[in-house]
């Protein structure tokens, strides 16, 4: 299960879709798809709008989640379109039901897909209004039997400070869920999505999905970004 934030999708602008950054998602996607391994992506909405600042600004909170969920879906067609361009066979269903641009989401189908070699695109989260996409993430990672969570970010790994503010922030290789709920300074998913991948033991991978290569390095296990899982330690690069 790859998790990718609506923002990967910016590339150059301020906010919306640009064309050549999808691209450039698609051929990432397409290098590891090469691999022959079983792929599903939730991605989320950020970049055109995201629920809970919505309901921030004063839309209701329910309303501005299920359109949060329709930004997921249009970040989805697009992403679904550059991996047609590229050649990858994709399929993307919605958790809510839109059948003029999508399959709805049924389990055993978006399987069958996987197991013909079919990347899948989950969109529109849960379908349920006060869940985030992560957590959509983290029930579909399940659901579908997933080996692996992967959280694609802007930095490579889970940091013990922002690295982005502080240049002495060290970088975690294995980080507990116990650790990874409880270390406040420490953002990794929301706290909804770890319980649910803890509860169930599906381990995560964070890492950074904008340094070229960093996604086949991941798949193949090298040492980068941050493990999480019941069984890790806590331990610093």
């Amino acid at each position: 299960m790859l998790k990718i934030g609506g923002e990967s999708l910016i590339g150059d602008r301020e906010y919306g879709i640009d064309p050549k950054a999808v691209l450039s998602m698609a051929e990432k996607i397409k290098s590891i798809y090469a691999k022959e391994i079983e792929i599903a992506i939730v991605i989320g909405g950020g970049n055109i709008f995201r629920g809970l600042s919505g309901s921030k600004n004063g839309i209701e909170r329910a309303t501005a989640d299920y359109m949060g969920m329709l930004a997921t879906v249009m970040n989805g067609l697009a992403l679904q379109d550059a991996l047609e361009k590229v050649g990858v066979p994709v399929r993307m269903e919605s958790a809510l039901q839109m059948p003029a641009v999508a399959e709805s989401f049924i389990r055993s189908k978006a399987i069958r897909h996987m197991e013909k070699g079919r990347v899948i695109i989950l969109s529109a989260g849960t379908g349920m209004p006060y869940v985030t996409t992560d957590s959509g993430a983290s029930l579909h990672a399940l659901e579908l039997h997933c080996d692996v969570l992967m959280k694609a970010t802007k930095v490579d790994g889970i940091y013990d400070k922002d690295p982005m503010t502080d240049p002495s922030a060290k970088r975690f290789k294995t980080m507990s869920f116990k650790s990874a709920i409880e270390m406040e300074e420490v953002q990794v998913m929301d706290t909804a999505a770890l319980a649910m991948c803890k509860e169930n033991n599906m381990p995560i991978m964070v890492f950074d999905l904008f340094e070229d290569g960093q996604l086949e390095r991941a798949i193949d296990g090298e040492d980068v970004g941050t493990f999480v899982s019941n069984e890790s330690a806590t331990v610093l690069a």
